[in-house]
């Protein structure tokens, strides 16, 4: 197997190309059609071709009016499968994107079949939610792209597994980013797949020949070009794509994670913050014209750049990884199940599983090298008076912690009541304003 060209779907902007830039991998096109992220990519990457709506790139594979890769890339939409939005699943027209990219897939190897090549390698990316999703978008996904005949269903979908379908090969693994060199915990369901001579567990899952280490611990409290700190977990929540403007209501508003002390004053993480939370390199987004907004949205979008280098890099060495499993390593365990046309499961689940030939394979979300990063490094002194929250900011996110009984990082609410308790003249009027008297009271937050 031999990597050289690759088509990216759904590209965003284009974690991919940030991640793989060592490996000499010709990315022939892109495929978005979000505005920002469009224009980012064409500023950015002037010399490949943005194809737009993903629905057309199957006919013009067949028709050659673009290149057939030989690795195609995506991260179809994730709101339908996101714990955090409605689950949808395939209701949702963007779910069915995932069911479109298949067909791309199916197409792409077609043409290569024509051309003597190799088939395509596959690589998908998409939130841990879709293996629970109530429409089963992760057994059709696994159907279509295996080449069964008939939906495959199973009660839980492992957080691990390899697919041996009649057409292809899959191997899928949850990897959280924490354990990448990321002070984030960002869990994501990693996909790699390919033809029948194609063994993808080489590329996912690793020998564990070593006991996990541990997540190094770093002060919360720090100081940093002269300017004092504090943040309130050694790492945040997951960044998510509407952080500009929802940065006050979420999970993440009162368990602090996606705030920082500076000198005293509260304050979210900046772009060029988010930026390195996600491996990007600093001010990748940072275009002509360009609103906060945008670049919180395109960064919460993409993926975590140093885990798909890591899966990126076994990729490339694919042929220097070694080692197989055999219906017996998996039915020993109770951990095999076989559907229809002759296609069989193996379910790593979220565990260390023992195989017959000495080997104990690793499909948990924590690498056998473990890479620890210090909060602090991702912090930028910050002068932009907008990322700070104000004392009525404060009050507000209190006030909606009492309304609905949620839970709260103490230190947090200390230094929430000790900010909204600074409200200025100006601060009352302009809530008076818009706000039912009594609606902040300082007494009562």
């Amino acid at each position: 197997m031999n990597i050289k060209s690759v088509g990216s779907i759904c590209s965003g902007i284009e974690a991919a190309s940030v991640a793989w830039k060592d490996f000499n991998f010709d990315f022939k096109w892109f495929s978005e059609i979000a505005e920002f992220q469009s224009n980012f990519l064409r500023i950015k990457y002037p010399n490949i071709k943005n194809l737009g709506d993903m629905n057309l790139i199957g006919k013009k594979i067949a028709t050659a009016e673009i290149d057939s890769p030989d690795l195609i890339c995506g991260g179809t939409p994730c709101q339908a499968f996101s714990l955090a939005g409605f689950q949808n699943g395939l209701n949702d027209e963007r779910g069915n994107l995932t069911l479109k990219f298949c067909e791309i897939i199916d197409e792409n190897d077609k043409v290569r079949k024509v051309q003597n090549k190799d088939g395509t390698i596959v690589f998908w990316e998409n939130v841990e939610g879709v293996l629970k999703d109530k429409t089963n978008a992760f057994g059709c996904f696994l159907s279509l792209l295996s080449g069964c005949n008939k939906e495959l269903e199973l009660k839980k979908w492992p957080n691990a597994g390899l697919l041996r379908g009649p057409k292809r090969n899959i191997a899928w693994r949850i990897l959280d980013a924490k354990y990448f060199g990321l002070p984030q915990q960002r869990r994501r369901l990693y996909v790699v797949a390919g033809g029948k001579d194609f063994s993808p567990e080489n590329i996912l899952f690793e020998k564990h020949e070593r006991n996990f280490g541990e997540l190094k611990k770093y002060p919360l409290i720090f100081e940093k070009d002269g300017h004092s700190y504090e943040v309130f977990r050694e790492y945040t929540d997951c960044l998510y794509s509407a952080y500009g403007t929802k940065w006050n209501g979420n999970a993440a508003a009162y368990n602090g994670s996606l705030f920082v002390v500076q000198d005293g004053r509260l304050r979210r993480f900046t772009p060029l913050e988010c930026e390195r939370l996600m491996g990007f390199p600093d001010n990748y987004t940072l275009i002509d014209k360009v609103r906060p907004t945008n670049r919180y949205q395109g960064v919460g979008n993409s993926w975590a750049v140093p885990v798909v280098k890591w899966i990126g890099e076994r990729i490339k060495n694919y042929k220097e990884m070694g080692f197989s499993i055999s219906e017996d390593d998996f039915s020993l365990w109770g951990r095999t199940t076989k559907f229809y046309d002759s296609t069989i499961l193996f379910d790593l689940g979220k565990e260390i599983v023992p195989l017959q030939n000495g080997i104990t394979l690793n499909g948990t979300e924590i690498p056998e090298d473990i890479n620890s990063s210090n909060i602090a490094d991702i912090i930028e002194f910050n002068e932009v008076e907008n990322f700070f929250i104000s004392p009525v900011g404060c009050a507000g996110i209190l006030r909606r912690k009492n309304e609905r009984n949620l839970n709260i990082n103490k230190r947090l609410e200390q230094i929430l009541i000790t900010i909204s308790s600074q409200w200025s003249d100006d601060d009352i009027q302009k809530v008076s304003l818009i706000q039912p008297r009594g609606a902040y009271s300082r007494i009562a937050i």
